[in-house]
């Protein structure tokens, strides 16, 4: 693997160039590329990146092409489809596999041997599609999966408790999309369980998880896409790697028969490091939430089947 402080993004689209912003505004890397089907486009995104950078921390950033990816750490991809407001973001699983088949292929021509970061939609089978279409060992192709989700989730319990999102640990985990399951168990707040904290008060569980589920959707019907969050998580996912921080984030990640789950892309608390996954976690879930993860494993492998290849 490169040992370089470059990033590559390859899509210069709304999140892609949102990412490139989110991660020169933390100064994680010393080079941010930006690769794009329009170069015009990529140029102005990363001319205007590379402005705002002129009053942040020294970051080169630069409009390139594939042969720029060879000395990449991070490769991030978030070319693909893009659903129609209120599609389901499964529905573009053909037409993104497509896309991201070749941006994988031609990167793998131009030589990249680090990790991948998959943010296209729909995110767990096109993390899946990229780690077939690459030949990398699984551990080296993350998809950012829940990692958006869970951070709404915590958002969402903190401004009912009236605290700071910081303060609750929260893990939405399966599929990134309808079929995500909330797990509530996980839920802690200085070491309390939600119920222990609530000491009786009342809270909507179910209305809680709604709103999760349909930001996304919420978001793109009132602004036309979604960007910032997206773009949050793929630069946290970026740093995590980068720096070898070995911290748990819940990502995609190919399971191995984690409750009972094998050969599928979907979203665990995961140890990331240098090497991309370095473990996959199983916190102990309630009966039902097993149920669900289960049948969010079947919403994907359906989703799979869309994607047009083999795997």
């Amino acid at each position: 693997m490169p040992n370089t402080s470059r990033i590559a993004i390859i899509g210069a689209g709304n999140v892609g160039a949102t990412a490139a912003y989110a991660l020169m505004l933390h100064g994680t890397v010393a080079e941010i590329v930006l690769i794009d089907r329009s170069a015009e486009h990529a140029a102005a995104e990363a001319t205007d990146v590379a402005d705002a950078n002129a009053i942040s921390q020294p970051v080169r950033i630069w409009a390139g092409d594939y042969s720029d990816v060879r000395d990449a750490a991070i490769l991030v991809i978030t070319a693909g489809a893009t659903p129609k407001d209120g599609e389901p973001r499964t529905s573009v699983a053909g037409r993104s596999a497509e896309i991201v088949r070749d941006c994988v292929r031609r990167a793998m021509d131009a030589g990249f041997d680090g990790v991948f970061v998959v943010a296209s939609n729909p995110a767990d089978a096109m993390t899946q599609v990229a780690q077939a279409e690459s030949g990398l060992p699984a551990a080296r192709v993350i998809g950012t999966g829940t990692l958006l989700d869970s951070n709404r989730f915590r958002k969402r319990i903190a401004d009912r408790l009236g605290i700071a999102p910081g303060a609750v640990a929260a893990q939405v985990l399966g599929e990134h999309g309808d079929s995500e399951v909330m797990a509530y168990s996980t839920v802690r707040i200085g070491g309390m369980d939600l119920d222990a904290y609530l000491d009786g008060r009342q809270f909507d569980r179910a209305e809680v998880a709604h709103e999760v589920m349909r930001a996304g959707y919420t978001i793109g019907h009132g602004k036309g896409f979604t960007s910032y969050g997206v773009a949050s998580a793929i630069a946290r996912i970026c740093e995590a790697v980068y720096r070898d921080e070995r911290v748990v984030l819940p990502v995609s990640t190919l399971l191995s028969g984690q409750y009972g789950i094998d050969g599928i892309y979907l979203s665990l608390p995961c140890l990331i490091g240098a090497e991309g996954i370095l473990r996959v976690l199983t916190p102990e879930l309630t009966r039902d939430e097993i149920s669900a993860l289960l049948a969010s494993a079947d919403v994907l492998r359906r989703t799979l089947e869309q994607t047009n290849g083999e795997l």
